[in-house]
């Protein structure tokens, strides 16, 4: 009875979620509609998309069982910088002028906006390389998460579950493009906020209730991380220096993803934007904030856990593993919602950034509408293909490599992008010689950090503080190298930021007058 449980909840989610890929076919029959929705996605759907893209099974799983252990309930610090850097501050900060320049310079992915923005065919390639190369290892470690949660919930082989997972996402992405996976993510999301909420009370209630397992990780000492008393639920943990790493990497990070910003270029309106920011940051707070802080009690199932043995990963599997069956058939679900979400809108800024930005125009010169949409359905297959060969691959024969090339994506991606893009939205000034500076830069640390990581300085060997430092570095290496070189034609520059001088009359809801 548990297992049919389980099973039909199943069937329902995945019913739901390829109907709405089907139904979403007529949204998908142009570039512009299946890679952006025709531009005219609503603020709730925008700022769910952009809540699931960010947060998948690597967070609920990996990274709050990790960081949980490791800083105790501190680690809500993560979840709280990802809903006010990562969400509120990315929204308030790109949302209105990405929306504007990408529509002004027609440009469908981040590197057709470095190409048109910087004037440049050669950069526009590179960004789609980088994409390319660190995209595909990020989207396999989305299924990392799921082989120990149905291995506690379902006798299913792993890599069945795997195939399945991708199968299904691929029909509704291939089928209705970015729209299906907009209105996917709303669903998706809502499941996460009920099924995080859930799980958190269910967890602390088999502990006595949040003041008794606050009380209980109060007593939790382990002197190999601190001999300080109460370390585990003090404000800032037992090593805050490293905690900030991660909550800028988490954060920071999404300022220079390509799947997070192009949420930016499909959004409807302006009043779409404000309110897409706050459903953001409401979103990002209950469910980063939720599994971080959950992971931050982890230490009391210490008793089931077996770190040396079976990794962070078993942290948070082992505090569900009690739970009733309907509890863990909606973390099954909960878990499966955020790895399908944000698997979607890594095969489609893959997809969409490999036919329009290195097939288009290079390897085929003449590509009408059709035959586009068709290459990006087709590679949307390939890329699926390839994520589900690696997660196989790396669970059969527990390739580290490949794990840390994972890590270190987030940090390449983010910190070869964030400053060009950043400056390149706001600064004329911003010259094409400092987005290669900033490429080459981030891109050869983070790499150096996978072959040559004891080289590097003790706090900078954790790719997660590598890839902060990138973040951080661009910041200052882009206005600099900026500065020192040539700046770009001051006519294309006039023509490029005209965007933002156009006037447009506006309801008095909007704007009072004088």
């Amino acid at each position: 009875m548990d297992l049919f449980i389980k099973i039909f909840m199943l069937l329902i989610f995945f019913g739901v979620m390829v109907g709405i890929g089907l139904y979403c076919r007529r949204h998908a029959t142009d570039v512009n509609g299946f890679v952006l929705g025709g531009r005219s996605v609503g603020p709730w759907l925008t700022a769910f998309a952009y809540g699931t893209s960010y947060f998948s099974a690597v967070v609920f799983v990996g990274y709050a069982g990790q960081f949980g252990w490791k800083y105790g309930i501190a680690a809500t610090w993560a979840g709280l910088g990802n809903a006010f850097i990562g969400s509120l501050l990315a929204w308030a900060v790109l949302g209105r002028r990405t929306r504007v320049m990408t529509q002004h310079l027609n440009s469908a992915t981040m590197p057709e906006f470095f190409g048109r923005r910087f004037e440049s065919k050669s950069l526009k390639l590179t960004a789609s390389v980088i994409i390319f190369i660190f995209l595909i290892p990020y989207t396999a470690s989305l299924y990392n998460g799921l082989s120990r949660l149905f291995g506690m919930a379902f006798d299913i082989d792993y890599s069945v579950c795997v195939i399945a997972m991708a199968v299904l996402t691929g029909i509704y992405v291939i089928a209705g493009g970015y729209m299906a996976t907009a209105i996917n993510d709303f669903i998706q999301g809502i499941i996460m906020i009920v099924g995080i909420a859930a799980v958190i009370a269910a967890v602390l209630n088999s502990q006595g209730g949040f003041l008794a397992s606050l009380n209980a990780l109060a007593e939790v000492s382990d002197e190999t991380v601190s001999s300080a008393p109460g370390v585990f639920s003090s404000f800032f943990g037992p090593d805050p220096a490293n905690l900030l790493g991660v909550v800028i990497l988490t954060s920071l990070g999404t300022w220079g993803l390509p799947q997070m910003v192009q949420k930016f270029y499909a959004i409807k309106s302006e009043s779409a934007i404000n309110k897409g920011m706050v459903i953001s940051t409401i979103f990002a707070t209950i469910v980063s904030g939720g599994c971080y802080f959950l992971g931050g009690f982890g230490r009391l199932f210490s008793d089931k856990i077996d770190i040396a043995a079976n990794g962070y990963d078993s942290v948070v599997p082992t505090m569900l593993s009690g739970l009733p069956t309907i509890l863990i058939a909606v973390v099954v679900i909960l878990v499966l919602s955020a790895s399908m979400s944000t698997l979607s809108s890594l095969v489609l800024a893959s997809s969409s950034t490999l036919t329009l930005d290195f097939i288009k125009g290079n390897l085929i010169k003449e590509m009408d509408e059709k035959k586009q949409v068709r290459w990006m359905r087709g590679l949307l297959v390939v890329f699926i293909g390839i994520s589900v060969v690696i997660a196989l691959i790396q669970y059969r024969s527990n390739v580290t490599f490949i794990a840390q090339l994972m890590g270190v994506s987030w940090g390449a991606l983010a910190g070869a992008f964030l400053a060009p893009f950043l400056y390149g939205l706001y600064w004329k000034r911003t010259t094409k010689a400092a987005c290669w500076v900033n490429f080459v830069f981030s891109t050869l640390v983070m790499l150096a950090n996978i072959f040559f990581r004891s080289y590097f300085p003790t706090y900078l060997q954790s790719p997660i503080n590598a890839g902060a430092f990138c973040m951080l570095a661009g910041l200052i290496i882009v206005p600099v190298v900026s500065m020192l070189t040539k700046a770009p034609e001051q006519k294309a520059l006039e023509n490029i930021f005209s965007c933002y001088d156009k006037q447009v009359t506006v309801s008095v809801k909007d704007s009072i007058g004088e």
